[in-house]
């Protein structure tokens, strides 16, 4: 496929409600100066366009047998060629696979981001060769357990998301992708009414690394 010469460089950022900018203080959405992915957009100006592709409760690999049209697998391929040309694709996935509901650990969890990243991988949408940058999300708080969302997640979310970067890491190396991990990010934090979501300086932090990580063409 040829695609038009478009000057700008292309980033699409697929994730879940923490990309889509979830607000727990108002069970809303933070406004579109404060979401990581426009902020980001502001922090690289017009020579970049950042795609948001961020839904609520979003997995990797998992049909969710409460709410459909989840499944990241099963969306990746129509979203990437209905944004084409791509020149670099980041992928923030983890938190709603380790619910209770899915009883997959972390290894399991890190197995099905990168089936997920090779799927986009091998999507007819780059510029150039693939660029995928797999970013392992900050790990859920303890404390999740008697907060708003404990029942929705169940059972050792935190644990099982305080072992996925390990796993993550490992095997993005292994397959050629990027990788970068939230939890170390200065300035990175959870929201305390919820212990899963960042709060508004977090995603001015993530947006401010993450601007970093990004090659320009």
């Amino acid at each position: 496929m040829n695609f038009p010469n478009l000057p700008e460089s292309r980033v699409l950022i697929f994730g879940d409600s923490n990309t889509f900018g979830y607000d727990p203080a108002d069970d809303g959405r933070y406004a579109a100066d404060e979401r990581y992915p426009t902020v980001l957009q502001t922090l690289l100006g017009e020579d970049w366009h950042i795609i948001e592709e961020g839904l609520p409760g979003r997995t990797a690999v998992f049909d969710d047998p409460i709410s459909e049209g989840l499944n990241g697998l099963t969306y990746i391929t129509p979203c990437l060629l209905s944004h084409v040309p791509i020149d670099t694709l980041v992928i923030m996935l983890g938190t709603n696979d380790s619910k209770e509901r899915f009883a997959c650990d972390a290894e399991l969890m890190a197995k099905g981001i990168i089936r997920l990243a090779q799927k986009a991988a091998h999507t007819p949408c780059w510029r150039d060769q693939p660029d995928i940058l797999l970013i392992c999300p900050p790990v859920i708080r303890p404390a999740y357990r008697d907060l708003k969302f404990a029942r929705e997640m169940g059972r050792d979310c935190d644990v099982k998301t305080a072992e996925l970067a390990g796993f993550l890491g490992t095997l993005a190396t292994a397959n050629g992708f990027r990788f970068l991990d939230a939890e170390h990010i200065p300035g990175v934090e959870m929201h305390p009414l919820d212990g899963m979501h960042l709060t508004g300086p977090a995603h001015i932090a993530l947006a401010g690394a993450l601007a970093k990580m990004l090659p320009e063409r």
